[in-house]
């Protein structure tokens, strides 16, 4: 592998959840400073969110796709090696290139693929410099197309990705405040289950493709138990009396 400039630089930056007008300032600065934008893509090839939203502020030439294997949820070793692959690719750059940006959607470093190639570089280019420019996360833009307030006074925010289970996502509901839920999209039907289980239905809400043409923002009542978009996003609101400060 070519040396690297010790001045090099890869920047995670979080692009929002779809809306392409919910990328920072800051962000479209660091987008269009770079030198390339990488966007991870699965290995089946299709566009993903991320590079959808960069087209807006990037012109296709400075873009650079690079596989992450992101639909591999089962064969640990195949996503490992494709991490490693996606991390050789990247250093490549970084020693072409002073300037490496890495779009993500939401938040580098909320559930973000950018946290593996972040620690993949730190092993492979120690010198670089890794930073992160911060993004609008998908319960945010939900909570204000819906009208849902995510939290109040001393309420607690939980977040859960319900990839880890619907047991976690049970436990936290029958805890105080506000309960937020990413990635539930093939448990949907259990899901509503939990909802109903601990009485929180009724005020919770869902919504997936958030600011793009095929946006869907429901009440969580309306789950049947079909499967939605991988990328669905629940929140159920903390109980509350309607008083106003009640929380403080």
């Amino acid at each position: 592998m070519p040396d690297v400039m010790s001045s090099s630089r890869l920047i995670g930056v979080g692009v929002g959840p779809g809306d392409p007008e919910l990328v920072t300032v800051k962000g479209v600065n660091a987008l269009r400073a770079a030198d390339v934008v990488v966007v991870p893509v699965m290995d089946t090839g299709e566009r993903g969110r991320a590079e959808a939203t960069v087209l807006h502020y990037v012109p296709q030439e400075r873009i650079v796709r690079v596989v992450f294997a992101l639909n591999e949820r089962s064969d640990h070793a195949r996503r490992e090696a494709a991490w490693d692959a996606a991390g050789e690719r990247v250093a490549e750059l970084l020693a072409a290139h002073s300037y490496v940006a890495f779009a993500t959607i939401g938040d580098p470093n909320v559930y973000s693929t950018f946290t593996y190639l972040a620690q993949t570089i730190g092993e492979l280019v120690p010198d670089a410099v890794v930073e992160t420019v911060p993004g609008i996360t998908a319960m945010q833009d939900l909570a204000a197309r819906s009208g849902a307030v995510l939290t109040e006074g001393t309420e607690p925010l939980t977040l859960v990705p319900v990839t880890a289970g619907s047991a976690v996502l049970k436990d936290a509901l029958n805890g105080p405040g506000t309960v937020v839920a990413y990635k539930f999209g093939r448990l949907a039907g259990e899901v509503a289950e939990a909802l109903r289980e601990t009485g929180r239905i009724e005020d919770a809400v869902w919504g997936s493709a958030l600011g793009m043409e095929a946006e869907s923002i429901r009440p969580a009542g309306e789950l049947d138990g079909a499967p939605l978009p991988y990328l669905s996003t629940l929140i159920a609101p903390a109980r509350r009396d309607g008083t106003r400060g009640g929380k403080l």
